[in-house]
């Protein structure tokens, strides 16, 4: 007659850490979808308990309640201002709504197509600046970024799917603004790494430069960095990348602003704070090795993360005026 035999405690105690190991695995997997849902979704998803609110990672802004207060009086005037003009394009990627909005200037040199940052709005990070250009006799295209707002979509992209978007922005400016004009691409924060990448699937001669302001290199360098540096949590990249795959069905790990400067052929200006902890100024020193175009850099200490028009007006409209006269008439077939 046979007997069965009791497992020992080792094999309990082995089942045991087996099964916690297995818990522990499905509880990471579900913040790591709830953080990529942050990092992507239109509407903010509602947070198990224990996740940490990635909206919150970017911390206090280092920004006085003055300087504050007036960025938020000039976003409601942008806001309000009678002479722009609301436009809607279709995204040549998918057909998705995209909204713009055209201000123009009189007698105009440049135009400028802006884009916004994650989270963000037109209004919010370009009300301060956009006045001055203005007086620059810059007539403005300021965009909104897709999933954001007003535009269309469901999801963000984090520059990926924007760089494409961007494109129509400089189509539609051609056949409707000028085909003579030079064209400037100017981006903060995601809005920065969304012109960036688009520099790198061949941008028409009609665009002279590029403005970049705080970029990130790439979605998975940023979350890494608020991961690890911000919300000091494990990050797995191969699981945050298949999870954005999944969702979105684009690849964060292979695309980045490093590969796209590296073909890019049209002058680049830096801007990036010293005191940037949202993304690191390493990164604008990445991207700025990388770019084999002309280039400029323009480093403004003890600026926070989108800051440092707001901390160096003067010397920040001073080199984009200077970049302007030095590129308004370079023929892109010759840079």
């Amino acid at each position: 007659m046979s007997s069965k035999r009791k497992p020992g405690t080792g094999v309990i105690a082995a089942s045991l850490v087996a099964g916690g190991i297995g818990l522990a695995f499905a509880a990471y997997t579900l913040v790591a979808k709830t953080l990529v849902e942050i990092a992507f979704d239109r509407k903010l998803p509602k947070l198990p308990k224990g996740t940490p609110d990635a909206t919150k990672a970017i911390g206090k802004m280092n920004i006085d309640q003055k300087l504050l207060d007036e960025a938020l009086a000039a976003a409601a005037k942008l806001e309000k201002a009678e002479d722009t003009e609301t436009v809607e394009i279709a995204a040549s990627s998918d057909g998705t709504s995209l909204v713009g909005h055209y201000r123009p200037a009189e007698k105009p040199k440049r135009i400028i197509i802006a884009m916004h940052g994650w989270r963000s709005s037109w209004v919010n990070d370009f009300g301060m600046i956009a006045d001055e250009w203005k007086e620059d006799r810059c007539s403005v295209i300021f965009a909104e970024q897709r999933g954001q707002n007003n535009s269309g979509g469901d999801y963000m992209g984090f520059g990926v799917t924007e760089r494409r978007d961007c494109l129509d922005w400089v189509g539609w400016a051609i056949e409707n603004v000028s085909s003579e004009l030079p064209i400037y691409l100017f981006g903060l924060s995601m809005g920065a790494t969304t012109v960036l990448m688009a520099s790198g699937l061949g941008l028409p001669d009609n665009v002279h430069g590029i403005i970049s302001d705080c970029g990130f290199t790439s979605p998975d360098a940023i979350w890494r960095h608020i991961m690890t540096d911000n919300l000091h949590m494990p990050y797995d990249s191969t699981l945050y990348s298949e999870i954005a795959r999944r969702k979105v069905g684009i690849d964060t790990k292979a695309s980045s602003t490093i590969d796209a400067l590296k073909k890019n052929v049209k002058p680049v200006l830096f801007f990036h704070g010293t005191d940037d902890h949202f993304v690191p100024i390493e990164m604008t020193y990445e991207n700025f090795k990388a770019c084999t175009a002309p280039k400029r850099l323009n480093v403004v200490p003890g600026a926070d993360h989108g800051l440092s028009h707001y901390v160096d007006s003067d010397g920040y409209r001073k080199a984009e005026l200077a970049f302007f006269r030095e590129f308004d008439k370079a023929a892109s077939k010759d840079e």
